[in-house]
């Protein structure tokens, strides 16, 4: 049971590092930083929609199952 786990853990780790670098960027560059525009507050507080907001719930629900899955190597460990 530990070795299924452990397996488990590994493939959700390598998916979660996956899902996390197919986000898009929301960092400003120097120019946007020069500017002083106030655009950029204007349109930070959307919603995202479409891949962002689903590569969001993909993140989500990748992090609960790590946080599941540690938790039950660490009671199984615990034995």
């Amino acid at each position: 049971m530990t070795n299924i786990l452990t397996i488990s853990i590994v493939i959700v780790s390598v998916l979660m590092i996956i899902a996390v670098m197919m986000q898009p960027a929301k960092t400003n560059n120097a120019s946007g930083a020069l500017s002083g525009g106030g655009a950029d507050d204007l349109f930070s507080k959307q919603k995202p929609r479409g891949f962002e907001a689903f590569m969001q719930k993909v993140t989500f629900i990748l992090g609960i199952l790590f946080f599941g899955l540690a938790l039950g190597l660490v009671y199984l460990a615990s034995k």
